[in-house]
């Protein structure tokens, strides 16, 4: 798992392939690079657990970036590029991040960041040239490609999306090892049919945990990577074709894009050397990933994790299909469903899930690391689920997105499960909004596919169509069309933006729906 070492056997072979336009980075080119950049921090005298902040888009000379940040004992986090210029700089100061390195095309950001980033030293800029700001590429073009001594193994360090609030900086326990020890993940990749001989597609963004820790992890097992600048349906097919990839990883959302493309264009493209296709980061409806599965065969491997890596659940096509709904069953931690007062509930109770696993830390944020822990030492994601006899655990929803309507509790997810696919829908959330009568109402936000058109009409027949699915309560009462809708390239929605923006006078108020009859 040291670098060094599989570029000498691996040599010429890809390591890190860009989909769009077929350039590649050798794993000796990684290497010599990611040695540069090493003695360039080295030079600026950073030193282990020292933080790098890393602001740019899916772009290969990324990657050497976080490989010298790894291989030097500092901590890097990948900056969400879709943040606004205030969240951006919020993540660079707090991370008391000592160097920025960014993209040409994010100077806006970058610029905004670096004039309020109270530990910032040096920055550096990539794909062009910006006035006053130091060229990485200038900065590393007389430097050794030979490692620095005394390597030992960095840490990514990621943010929470700020779906419910400010992004949450996710500190990490990081050993003092050799660079070459490998992180948990990297060792997991195997369980995963992960070897020299496998290609993994990564179809996010490069500021997410998953598609870093497993960019990364592919490397570390002699395997080549491939990543797009952002997701295409078509151009995913195409790739794993002509590619020939192993392994791809996805979110929900992605298999109902894929999902809705016409027949005869998901049937033009051979996908048969995928061996495995990797979906976490939201729930996925069951009808979606019945569909999968009818489509690719059992090939279909689901995990639930949070960045906090506190638990790891994963779960098989074959053992979805006995248990459908379920995230798996654990590998690390042990899950607790509790109640609003701590008590364990029995199996098939929907309560609060907390794990005894591996510890964390929100950086810089006691109050809020605090109410992520019980006086057991438990740790909590914040999501609502359950266990069934046989220890499978399935998710309800977040608490925070939990809607309260007369008493009764009502999931989102259980709403936005039962249309995901009808073929008018693009998109969908489910929120609670302000009702006198009832608290709060079950409110849906609906973007349509290409082509139909949004109204009265259509909100009634949605309503009909989940009645089919869902029980009366738990129907929308109200919809809202909308042309732009939050939803972040890892699958999740930004809930907060959604009940900030909801405004009564665009809600269309739905007929109570006759129960629909399956036949």
């Amino acid at each position: 798992m040291d670098l060094t070492v599989l570029a000498d056997d691996l040599g010429d072979k890809p390591a890190y392939v860009l989909a769009d336009t077929g350039e590649s980075l050798s794993y000796r080119e990684l290497e010599e690079s990611s040695n540069r950049v090493a003695h360039l921090f080295r030079n600026l005298g950073l030193r282990r657990g020292d933080h790098v902040a890393i602001l740019m888009e899916n772009r290969l000379d990324a990657f050497p970036i976080y490989w010298a940040a790894q291989r030097t004992g500092l901590y890097y986090t990948p900056v969400n590029w879709h943040l606004t210029r205030d969240e951006a700089a919020y993540i660079v100061d707090n991370c008391e991040a000592k160097v920025l390195v960014s993209s040409v095309d994010l100077e806006d950001i970058a610029a905004h960041a670096a004039a309020t980033a109270t530990h910032l030293e040096q920055r550096y800029v990539v794909g062009g040239e910006v006035d006053g700001v130091d060229s990485l590429e200038s900065a590393v073009a007389v430097l050794p490609t030979t490692p620095v001594e005394n390597q030992s193994e960095g840490y990514y360090m990621f943010y929470s999306s700020g779906t419910t609030g400010r992004p949450k900086g996710i500190l990490p326990a990081m050993a003092d090892v050799p660079f070459g020890t490998g992180l948990t993940l990297d060792h997991q990749l195997p369980t995963f049919g992960f070897s020299h001989a496998a290609t993994y597609l990564n179809t996010g963004p490069l500021y997410h945990a998953a598609p870093v820790g497993w960019s990364m992890g592919t490397i570390r097992n002699g395997a080549t990577a491939v990543f797009m600048s952002r997701f295409d349906p078509e151009l995913t097919l195409r790739v794993i074709q002509d590619l020939g990839v192993t392994h791809a990883q996805f979110v929900p959302t992605m298999f109902v894009r894929m999902l809705k493309l016409p027949d005869e264009v998901r049937q033009a493209y051979d996908v048969s050397s995928l061996m495995v296709a990797i979906h976490a980061a939201a729930p996925c409806p069951i009808t979606v990933k019945e569909a999968m599965i009818d489509w690719l065969g059992p090939k279909i491997v689901e995990y639930y994790a949070g960045s906090e890596s506190n638990c790891f659940f994963v779960i098989t096509s074959p053992e979805w299909l006995e248990h459908r709904g379920s995230v798996g069953k654990a590998v690390i931690g042990t899950a607790h469903v509790c109640d609003a007062h701590g008590h364990e509930l029995p199996s098939g109770e929907i309560g609060q899930l907390w794990f005894d696993g591996p510890d964390f830390e929100y950086h810089q944020d006691p109050d809020k690391t605090a109410s992520a822990h019980d006086a057991r030492g438990w740790s909590t994601l914040g999501d609502l689920g359950w266990l069934d006899d046989e220890g499978y655990l399935y998710l309800a929803d977040r608490r925070t997105d939990l809607i309260i309507s007369g008493g009764v509790n009502i999931y989102p997810r259980e709403i936005e499960d039962a249309l995901a696919l009808h073929p008018a829908v693009q998109d969908i959330a489910v929120i609670g909004v302000p009702d006198d009568e009832m608290g709060q109402r079950v409110h849906a936000i609906v973007q349509v596919a290409d082509g139909v058109t949004p109204g009265a009409e259509l909100a009634a027949d949605l309503a009909q169509e989940a009645s089919s699915r869902i029980a009366g309560f738990k129907l929308p009462r109200t919809i809202e069309f909308v042309d732009d809708f939050p939803r972040l390239p890892s699958g999740k929605v930004l809930r907060r933006k959604l009940i900030a923006d909801y405004s009564p006078a665009r809600a269309l108020t739905v007929p109570r729906a006759a129960k629909k009859v399956q036949t």
